[in-house]
């Protein structure tokens, strides 16, 4: 339970890991088919996938999902290391990465131009519906906070600048009535220096999403036991929804970080995002993949297991690539 980066690195996927900003566009060593009903094969070629903290899930994932690529198709591909969605979308697009992953309101944003894209609508398509990233809120059990609204005046970490956790931070806060410039003492930190920040004391509180169990949350938990808790952050749920409706209910398991009840907490989908000039075959061997070898994802890390192929489609408002729709039948 401690670290399942660190294992994903002692059992050889490392190599489908690079540091962050060693990531690039895609480098095809032959051309590729041309769209419009290309065979479900990928073509040869290079490509990258931004995840995101190396603390974190996406990490993980997208590390044995690189690997997995470039053990079963053409495709050689590299997961690089990133502050994550807000980041890999706006990458992305800028040619910098070939795949994505991200939270689905910060997609839903892109595609639509609000938020941190600033009235510019982005052009990603998805490849697939990934597992839900939950919302864990966890504080210092002597910070006073029982609630979003009692974070006011306390040092909270938000999440890594142009991340989908503050993205989620800043709408949570808001929903509570408070105005996260001004209201908190935000502190814009990766999850690596968020523990150090909880464990050290100079942090009252966090906001991180991300899928069950992430191992940075796991060592907070873990080294400092009774001293912290998560909080019931659900009260917000209907303000978030009428931010955008994919927000829902969900629960963090007792098991998951040894609590010793289970943690009602808002859940938000997670896709897999590409440009629509990513080519069709690559595309539908790359969705395909995830489907058919999905017991090998799920053993990289268990958050896997939330990947179900009659949610695949269920982007909207992102489109689905072509590529994607035939590789899941439709």
């Amino acid at each position: 339970m401690r670290s399942w980066a660190l294992k994903v690195a002692a059992g050889g996927l490392a190599i489908g890991l690079v540091a962050a900003g060693c990531g690039g566009k895609r480098t095809p060593d032959a051309a590729a088919p041309p769209g419009g009903g290309a065979a479900c094969e990928a073509a040869d070629g290079r490509i990258t996938i931004a995840t995101g903290n190396s603390g974190g899930v996406y990490y993980v994932v997208g590390g044995g999902l690189a690997k997995l690529i470039s053990d079963n198709t053409k495709l050689k591909a590299t997961a690089a290391e990133t502050g994550a969605s807000v980041q890999n979308i706006q990458q992305l697009v800028a040619n910098d990465y070939d795949v994505a992953f991200s939270l689905a309101d910060t997609a839903a944003d892109a595609v639509a131009g609000k938020g941190a894209f600033d009235g510019k609508p982005q052009d990603v398509k998805a490849l697939t519906r990934l597992y839900p990233n939950y919302t864990q809120v966890l504080v210092r059990a002597d910070s006073g906070i029982e609630s979003i609204a009692d974070m006011r005046g306390k040092r909270i970490s938000t999440g890594s600048p142009k991340s989908g956790t503050e993205v989620i931070a800043h709408r949570l806060l808001t929903a509570a009535g408070l105005n996260p410039e001004t209201d908190v003492q935000a502190q814009r930190l990766d999850l690596a220096k968020t523990a150090d920040g909880m464990k050290d004391g100079s942090l009252d509180g966090l906001v991180w999403s991300g899928g069950l169990p992430t191992a940075q949350i796991t060592d907070i938990t873990t080294s400092l036991e009774d001293q912290v808790r998560f909080i019931d952050i659900t009260p917000q749920l209907d303000a978030l929804k009428q931010v955008n409706e994919v927000y829902d209910r969900g629960v963090i398991p007792a098991a998951t970080y040894g609590q010793p009840a289970d943690v009602p907490t808002v859940v938000v989908p997670n896709v897999l995002l590409v440009r629509s000039d990513f080519p069709e075959g690559d595309a539908c061997a790359v969705t395909r993949l995830i489907f058919d070898r999905k017991a090998e994802l799920e053993a990289v890390h268990p958050a896997a297991k939330g990947i179900a192929r009659e949610e695949a489609a269920n982007t909207d408002p992102v489109p689905l690539h072509p590529g994607s729709k035939d590789a899941l039948g439709g």
